[in-house]
């Protein structure tokens, strides 16, 4: 029986092709698939009974993803990419197999085209992969007739057989110009990437004559022909034909919520996507909010950056360019565009699906939120309070708050913590301060104020996060709330509560919660929740400082005319677009407005 996280999610699955990808109660990718009808085939193996390994495979699934395309064409080349990434146990048939065959033009001074199904970095051109082995073994004896380069195995000194048939340039016997080679080159590679309109034509032509001639056997022939090249040399959003590493960035913004995808293409193939969703403020640009996301993306410790990045119409290339010191471009048309497009259609998907699943689980919010309170063997609270610390590389360091109540956000609860100072390097002990400062400021106001104590504490962290703020409630406040931790695993999937009173000798334990249940998917919400309302804090936060420094840094503008700025136009990219006139409205001289349009 499906859990009511996969229940809920199966009445949002779109009627689109794409693929699946199966996950165990540790998130682990167990088995991938793909379908030209998402929405059927996923719902079949929660709605009829099975039998055998398949009955195996469904009893391990604890959640699932997908990813949309747009044929289900596309669906199978990226299901290839996905097993071979994930090596999933239960994909026996694919995992071990020997892979879909490319098409190579070599690099030698005498080329020649063959069938591979191994990429090596040898400045060889790959084209595919191509899942008809028959029809790209058949396009490729095709474009050894069309388009000959070198069928021999090298000079003998006398012509070989294909060089009488037309099928070899001639390089067994005689020097051939590299002029020859790469103007066969280039038609080789315009057909491959789709350029097939005059072939097929001729084609069509020729079994239209070969048909009237009664030749039927050879009008078949050329019918067949026609069909594995249209096959083969089919536009392939899925697999990029040269490859350069590039990331592709797109957004969908729905009810002041922000959603974007990231694609990664390495060796040309699309390895693996992110998703990152966030509310917007009422006054936040969503294309502001986006290129600041891009940056902060690329400015994270261990981030690998590509050759290349890119980003929909209306985002500025040099201003993100600048930032991230990557080149950034926005393709117009074309299989790039495709692949734009495609991370737009997932963008949307991921933020309807977030809205359809939350409208879906508050039905069942203070169930879930009493399970936790059970796990814990403690009285049923309305009210739990949960803390988080964000920060760049030590830079802005802010602790956020949240609150839920019976199960739902309390949001007139959130509170933000602008942390004293910054720190160096995050390690125990800058968590230990964070947690210490962050705990004593909230509930000494509490108490000052007289307000109402939670009923439980969930700090986003493990045994340093909840002894810190014990020790806090207990020694320095005199407070008995019970505080849990949420932890993760080496994967960073929180899947465990930590919960232990050591001051009424209860040791520390880690308490399982079942993936499949009500309580699991509340617990993971105020995670995701207080993460989020962290981070977008601590964006604002250094988009602001950021901002002011840059201000700070034009002569003769203080603190008076630096405020007026902020005041008045709000962001960077405002102050950027503002006229002469516009600043001296905002109450700067003539000399200082000519100074700010100079330095930005």
């Amino acid at each position: 029986m499906a859990s009511q996280l996969i229940e809920n999610k199966l009445k949002l699955l779109p009627e689109r092709a794409g693929c699946y990808l199966m996950k165990d109660v540790n998130g682990k990718v167990i088995y991938v698939g793909k379908s030209k009808n998402l929405k059927n085939r996923v719902r079949s193996y929660f709605k009829s009974s099975q039998e055998g390994r398949r009955a195996e495979l469904v009893k391990n699934i604890a959640d699932y993803d997908i990813i949309v395309v747009d044929s289900d064409k596309e669906a199978f080349l990226l299901e290839v990419t996905l097993i071979k990434k994930y090596q999933p146990y239960y994909n026996v048939a694919l995992k071990s197999g020997t892979g879909y065959p490319y098409i190579k033009i070599t690099n030698e001074k005498n080329p020649q085209t063959c069938l591979t199904s191994i990429v090596y970095k040898d400045k060889g051109y790959y084209f595919g992969p191509y899942p008809n082995v028959y029809a790209a073994s058949a396009t490729l004896k095709f474009i050894q007739k069309v388009f000959p380069l070198r069928r021999c195995s090298g000079y003998t000194g006398r012509p070989c057989l294909y060089y009488h048939m037309g099928q070899c340039l001639g390089s067994c016997f005689k020097e051939v110009p590299q002029s020859e080679y790469d103007e066969q080159i280039k038609k080789i590679k315009r057909f491959l990437n789709g350029d097939i309109q005059e072939v097929k034509k001729d084609l069509t032509n020729k079994m239209l004559q070969a048909s009237a001639d009664l030749e039927f056997e050879r009008a078949g022939e050329l019918r067949d022909q026609l069909k594995y090249i249209e096959e083969t040399v089919e536009k392939q959003k899925i697999i990029s034909n040269d490859h350069t590493q590039r990331d592709i960035f797109n957004y969908y913004v729905d009810r002041s919520w922000i959603s974007i995808q990231v694609f990664f293409l390495r060796q040309a193939k699309l390895l693996r996507r992110e998703s990152h969703m966030f509310p917007l403020t009422d006054e936040t640009d969503p294309e502001d909010e986006f290129m600041s996301f891009i940056a902060q993306f690329y400015a994270q410790k261990n981030r690998v950056k590509p050759r290349e990045v890119l980003v929909p119409k209306g985002i500025d290339q040099d201003e993100l360019a600048a930032a991230i010191g990557i080149k950034v471009r926005t393709p117009q048309r074309g299989q790039k565009a495709s692949l734009m497009e495609m991370a737009r259609e997932n963008a949307q998907l991921k933020l309807d699906d977030k809205f359809r699943l939350l409208e879906l689980g508050q039905r069942k919010t203070k169930g879930a939120q009493e399970e936790i309170f059970k796990a814990l063997g403690l009285p049923y609270g309305s009210y739990i309070e949960s803390f988080d610390h964000s920060h760049i590389q030590g830079a802005d360091p802010v602790s956020a708050l949240v609150v839920f109540k019976d199960g739902e956000p309390f949001k007139t609860g959130y509170r933000k913590f602008k942390l004293k100072g910054e720190v160096e390097h995050q390690n125990s002990a800058d968590e230990v301060g964070n947690t210490r400062e962050v705990v004593r400021r909230r509930y000494s106001r509490l108490l000052k104020e007289h307000e109402r104590m939670p009923d439980l504490i969930l700090m986003d962290g493990g045994q340093i996060q909840v002894e810190a703020c014990e020790d806090v409630l207990r020694n320095e406040l005199n407070l008995d709330i019970p505080v849990a931790g949420m932890v993760k695993d080496d994967k960073h999937r929180t899947n465990h509560l930590l919960y232990g009173d050591p001051f009424k000798g209860q040791p520390f334990k880690l308490i399982p919660m079942d993936p499949k249940s009500e309580g699991f998917y509340l617990m993971t919400r105020i995670q995701d929740e207080v993460h989020r309302f962290a981070i977008t804090f601590h964006r604002q936060t250094h988009a602001k400082n950021s901002l002011v420094s840059q201000l700070d840094s034009i002569k003769g503008i203080g603190p008076k005319s630096r405020t007026k700025l902020l005041r008045e136009f709000g962001s960077l990219k405002k102050i950027k677009e503002a006229s002469i006139d516009d600043l001296r409205k905002a109450g700067l001289t003539l000399t200082q407005a000519q100074a700010v349009k100079i330095s930005l």
